[in-house]
């Protein structure tokens, strides 16, 4: 006899994996639900890609009225409404939550607002009310995390980035990773005093040499104040409402509008209560699963943030419907590849990577590997005298030169590496991309016109 559910399939979270998969799996008929206790859209939408994104293109046009002049055109910096930009933002992701629900409805899908909790392997419980269903996907992707230090309670995350009605004047970042970098990049833009934080003597640790030192030097060059080897030690708020800052250095910092932490995000499981459903978190509290997203439990499944790999929003819509795909689609064998995947950091100048790091490459096959590189200032940034410096470099490996690995920064850039993350991900060699005409004058001849050093 089967037993019957209530649904074929239950997403806990409404982010960009939760959304995927339920999606996917409404298309092949299958009766879903979507459990969420904040925004639609989750991080991605509410306080991740779409309000940074909206942010850095406000950032970029500070830099445009800057380039003006070079160009002969004569203007001014009269202002910046930042009050006017929040809504305009906050108008747009409402746009985005509106047509969310409406889709869902469309589609058939069930929302359940709350937080939902196991009460066995294949019944959660949200707001006292129990459902079932044959499929679980966890989506309940990360959160900005916090130190234990005195005066940690008047510092705010990324998300507290977001919900600021006001500019700062004089703002102190923690971290070294995507997001630090980022933020730091679109306040010192618009105008604000930034001075960041940085555990060890470099930003983003685990990028490819180039991009870390390049980048580096272009944030030192902005104006952005870089504290390497300085970790906040405590945040004393003042009778005027600023805040000082105390470091390890003893270097201190005073008058400070906000501090703003982004030193890594914490998995959501803890209010799950993965026992009941047979399962477990990892040390670091994520949920592992094979490439195929199956957890321990054959009908219970994890995907996105949450198991603490490639924390990005087109990994986490790829692996969900690659997974409904599976499920529901008989395509037995469909999963997501986790290798070569592009991403792109919104810093200033931005940076888009894909495939091993010349250090890593080197570590793993030695004298193997060839390496092609160039530096240039492009010629929008020759012309408008604000110098950005723009760095390219190919990792090959073997004699056939095949790239295992493309870094870059510079001004559009984020547009520029999604074609040929394509070409890389199809197994394209140094002689693929010598052989294709180049696009002249841009800045992306450069990666089909390189020669060794």
């Amino acid at each position: 006899m089967t037993q019957a559910y209530d649904y074929d399939l239950i997403a806990l979270g409404a982010g960009s994996g939760g959304l995927s998969i339920v999606e996917r799996a409404a298309s092949y008929g299958q009766r879903c639900a979507v459990v969420e206790r904040g925004a639609i859209g989750g991080t991605c939408v509410n306080v991740g890609c779409v309000p940074k994104k909206i942010m850095w293109f406000a950032a970029n046009l500070a830099h445009v009225v800057e380039d003006a002049g070079g160009y002969g055109y004569d203007l001014s910096k009269n202002g910046f409404d930042w009050s006017q930009l929040i809504a305009k933002r906050e108008s747009y992701i409402s746009g985005i939550n509106s047509w969310y629900h409406g889709y869902m409805k469309e589609l058939g899908i069930d929302e359940i607002v709350g937080e939902a909790s196991f009460v066995d392997a294949n019944t959660v419980v949200v707001n006292g009310q129990q459902y079932s269903a044959k499929h679980i996907a966890i989506a309940t992707g990360t959160q900005p995390g916090l130190p234990d230090i005195p005066g940690v309670e008047y510092a705010i995350t990324s998300d507290g980035f977001f919900e600021l009605e006001q500019q700062p004047d004089r703002v102190a970042i923690a971290g070294s990773g995507y997001i630090a970098v980022e933020l730091a990049g679109v306040l010192n833009s618009l105008g604000s005093q930034v001075t960041l934080f940085l555990r060890k003597n470099h930003v983003l640790g685990e990028f490819d040499s180039l991009l870390k030192t390049t980048l580096f030097e272009a944030l030192e060059k902005s104006g952005v104040e870089l504290r390497t080897q300085c970790q906040i030690t405590g945040i004393v708020r003042g009778d005027s409402g600023l805040l000082s800052v105390e470091d390890n250095r003893g270097l201190g910092l005073e008058n400070v509008d906000q501090v703003i932490y982004a030193i890594g995000r914490v998995p959501e499981a803890g209010t799950l209560n993965l026992s009941n459903a047979g399962l477990e978190a990892n040390q670091r509290g994520y949920i592992e699963t094979d490439f195929y997203q199956c957890t321990s439990q054959a009908h219970i499944f994890a995907l996105g943030d949450i198991t603490g790999r490639a924390p990005l929003t087109p990994v986490a819509i790829a692996a969900g419907r690659r997974l409904a795909d599976r499920l529901y689609d008989n395509q037995v064998d469909r999963h997501l590849d986790y290798n070569l995947i592009p991403s792109v950091v919104f810093s200033h100048p931005p940076i888009g990577t894909i495939g091993a790091t010349e250090e890593e490459a080197r570590a793993e096959f030695g004298d193997r590997v060839s390496i092609y590189q160039t530096r240039f200032n492009a010629m929008y940034n020759a012309i408008s005298g604000h110098d950005v410096p723009t760095a390219m470099k190919l990792v090959c490996l073997d004699d056939e030169e095949k790239i295992i690995g493309c870094h870059l920064i510079g001004p559009a850039i984020d547009e520029m590496l999604q074609g040929f993350a394509v070409a890389i991900r199809m197994g394209a060699c140094k002689k693929d991309f010598d052989d294709t005409v180049a696009i002249h004058p841009t800045s992306s001849e450069e990666l089909v016109t390189m020669r060794r050093p």
